[in-house]
């Protein structure tokens, strides 16, 4: 995508040129909003505090009621399939589309991870704190960062345009996609009527750097699992019978070892990969973003972002075993991990949790017996990049950030996209974001950039004011 293929900011028609105006004018009120949605520790994890959700989707709501063009604005929840439970609250607000304009969806998600271990971060996770052009704090960029960008260019839309235009507008906060979207699918299917649009915008995702804007057009899906591993009916005295018997640990080092091959790269009978070129990347810049350390070689094969972006990758992201402190000499029965695997583009993340349990089960060692649970799978996405909304989104971007957009790919899932397009076939889906490489989200000192926040609104604002000029 080159420059000349969008219009230059001095060419921008006067509407445009309103909305960039109000969008770069209300920056500083949606920086304020933001913090104080950051300060609500919205967390969807049992173990925290869910009254705390409750209270982020009020703020949510009551933003929404702000921007004075919501027909309804309202709080509500669906049951989780084959339980008796309700997922987390969320916000529908919805805005009827006049005179045969288009409708759009706005997506992104006020709940936000862990604040983890509060001794790694160097503020407060809960308090917002901004230094050298970043706001630091939880959901600071995933993703109440991208709930702001939607309020913001909805108020650059109503300032620039009036309250009386014509473009229709669904906003749907949800309040659980940190903890899996268990409702998604069900709550798509209670208010299919609202949230279908012509338009949506999946606002959780990142950008090439803090400067260059990317629309994602790929990501890859998610098998995630826990896996037991068992030796003994009982733990045992290491003096007595080690060396003759093997301890659950051992088992479990060699079963994990087999899926990767010597440098690295995943090697699982049946895990596909997808063929697309990828743009020049360095190690160097890899090794800025990623903060792998001088001594840390890359793992993998290929170029690197069709290592992050066209091919599987297998993490063990948690183990229960004997703690450091309580530590003794026996013998382990068992150990129980948590294996997440990113699937390729293309592949169905079933068929890619089956390869994976093939495999593990024909690799155990010393006969060991495998417990598989909590599988959890999600299928990545591929953007149909055809219609008429990635070609305004391209420019709007263009227009916003003043640099020529990226197609990206990302490494990560957002899973229910898959529901999206299974119940909306119609729709053009964009997915964008807010987040540049330095973001850390999931991460302690997750923050967001300053400046390619102004630009993310500026960008939707446009998007939203080109949507309303067009015929549906």
């Amino acid at each position: 995508m080159t420059s000349e293929q969008h219009p230059h900011p001095e060419t921008l028609s006067d509407s445009d040129s309103a909305i960039l105006a109000a969008a770069r004018a209300g920056v500083p009120a949606a920086l304020a909003d933001l913090g104080g949605l950051v300060r609500i520790p919205s967390i969807a994890w049992p173990a925290f505090d869910q009254s705390q959700l409750q209270r982020s989707a009020e703020a949510v709501a009551a933003l929404a009621e702000g921007t004075g063009v919501f027909d309804s604005v309202r709080i509500t929840t669906a049951a989780i399939p084959g339980t008796d439970e309700h997922g987390q609250p969320a916000v529908l607000a919805t805005r009827a589309a006049r005179n045969g304009k288009p409708t759009i969806l706005l997506y992104a998600h006020h709940d936000v991870q862990p604040p983890g271990d509060e001794a790694l971060w160097d503020t407060p996770p809960f308090e917002p704190t901004v230094r050298d052009g970043r706001l630091y704090g939880r959901g600071a960029a995933d993703d109440k960062a991208g709930i702001m960008a939607h309020i913001a260019a909805i108020r650059a839309l109503v300032e620039a345009a009036g309250e009386d235009f014509d473009l229709g507008i669904a906003m749907f906060i949800e309040g659980e996609e940190e903890y899996g979207s268990r409702s998604f699918a069900q709550f798509l299917q209670d208010n299919a009527d609202a949230l279908r649009a012509d338009v949506i915008v999946v606002a959780d995702s990142g950008n090439w750097d803090s400067r260059t804007p990317a629309l994602t057009v790929s990501l890859r899906g998610n098998a995630r699992f826990t896996l037991t591993v068992r030796t003994l009916e009982h733990a045992s005295h290491s003096g007595m019978f080690g060396g003759a018997v093997p301890d659950a640990m051992l088992a479990t080092i060699k079963l994990l070892a087999t899926l990767w091959d010597e440098n690295g790269a995943v090697a699982v009978e049946g895990l596909t990969v997808r063929d697309a070129e990828t743009p020049d990347y360095s190690e160097e810049t890899l090794r800025d973003e990623a903060g792998l350390l001088p001594g840390v070689s890359p793992i993998g094969d290929g170029t690197i972002l069709s290592r992050i972006w066209n091919k599987p990758s297998v993490t063990v992201t948690g183990i229960d075993f004997t703690s450091v402190a309580n530590a003794s000499n026996t013998i382990s029965p068992e150990v129980t991990v948590v294996v997440s695997s990113r699937v390729a583009p293309g592949q169905r993340a079933q068929d890619a949790y089956a390869a994976l349990e093939a495999h593990l089960r024909a690799h155990a060692p010393f006969g060991a017996e495998l417990t598989f649970s909590d599988i959890d799978c999600g299928d990545g996405f591929l953007v149909d990049t055809s219609g008429y909304a990635v070609d305004i989104a391209r420019g709007a971007m263009h227009d916003g950030y003043g640099e020529a957009p990226v197609d990206f790919g990302v490494g990560g899932s957002i899973p229910f996209i898959a529901d999206l397009v299974r119940d909306f076939p119609e729709a053009q889906i964009l997915v964008t974001g807010v987040e540049d490489p330095h973001a850390r989200a999931h991460s302690p000192n997750e923050s967001l950039h300053l400046e390619t926040f102004g630009n993310a609104i500026a960008t939707e604002a446009l998007l939203l004011n080109r949507l309303n000029e067009r015929s549906a």
